[in-house]
């Protein structure tokens, strides 16, 4: 096999979506122009990124403060729903009583209950940091109760016949097993945290992206809004791929990665 051929078997998919970004972007610059769409309708590409550019220290700013409630979101919902999923599987009555409440809470629109968290937090960085981590728990918790429960009943039994202690199975054998179904939630909610993120600046914030889009919606600067949009979609991408790289490093043996590899080459 030759460099060339190597190299478009490992990065085809890359090229591919790059090359399809390149065309949507040149064909919606096109489209403006030819059909005379006013900005304040859909700006044209080449004006959302000379806003970015127009003022990037600011931007920045405001990205800052996003990125950083969506990751501290992110980790406190891993952290609380790996909790929460280990007494799940451990508990029938934390079964019968946590479950149906996240079960519950999860139905109620988020949007709905923002307010509450303004009350009981603040206004401030703590508020969009709660909302992220209540978006983002739910999936946690369903794909790691489902991984850990996805065990071989007569492997467990095997295990306790030769001696093993409840903690060696979980660290042993249940949390390796676990891990494919964590990583699955954890994507998953690496982008609801955003979301949540997104949510508690537009209900209360004077700070992040979501204000950034409040503010320019009140002086109908569309240009601006998409600025923000073009952003978001940036770091919710970056964040999801970087979920899956970390994947990739870590589970390199799962059955998933193995068929890539094949499919590779």
């Amino acid at each position: 096999m030759s460099a060339a051929t190597l190299w478009w078997s490992r990065h085809s998919r890359w090229a591919v979506l790059g090359a399809s970004g390149v065309v949507i972007i040149v064909l919606w610059e096109l489209a403006i122009g030819w059909f005379q769409v006013p900005a304040f309708m859909v700006p044209a590409p080449s004006r959302i990124v000379a806003e970015i550019f127009r003022s990037p220290a600011w931007l920045w700013g405001h990205t800052y403060q996003t990125i950083l409630a969506t990751l501290l979101g992110f980790a406190l919902a891993v952290v609380v729903g790996v909790a929460v999923a280990l007494l799940i599987v451990y508990s029938r009555i934390a079964e019968d009583t946590v479950y149906a409440v996240l079960v519950a809470l999860n139905s109620v629109p988020k949007v709905a209950i923002a307010p509450l968290f303004i009350i009981w937090v603040g206004t401030g960085f703590s508020s969009k940091v709660v909302m992220a981590t209540l978006i983002a728990l739910f999936p946690i918790v369903i794909d790691a109760v489902l991984g850990l429960r996805s065990i071989d009943p007569d492997l467990l039994d095997l295990s306790r016949s030769m001696g093993a202690r409840p903690l060696g199975i979980l660290l042993k054998i249940r949390a390796p097993n676990a891990l494919p179904s964590l990583f699955a939630g954890m994507k998953v909610a690496i982008s609801l945290a955003l979301v949540g993120t997104i949510v508690g600046e537009f209900v209360a914030s004077t700070a992040g992206l979501g204000y950034v889009i409040l503010n320019a919606q009140s002086t109908f600067d569309t240009v601006r809004i998409f600025a923000a949009l073009l952003i978001l979609s940036i770091i919710g991408t970056v964040l999801f791929f970087s979920i899956d790289l970390v994947e990739r490093w870590l589970l390199p043996w799962h059955v998933s990665r193995r068929l890539d590899e094949v499919a590779g080459h």
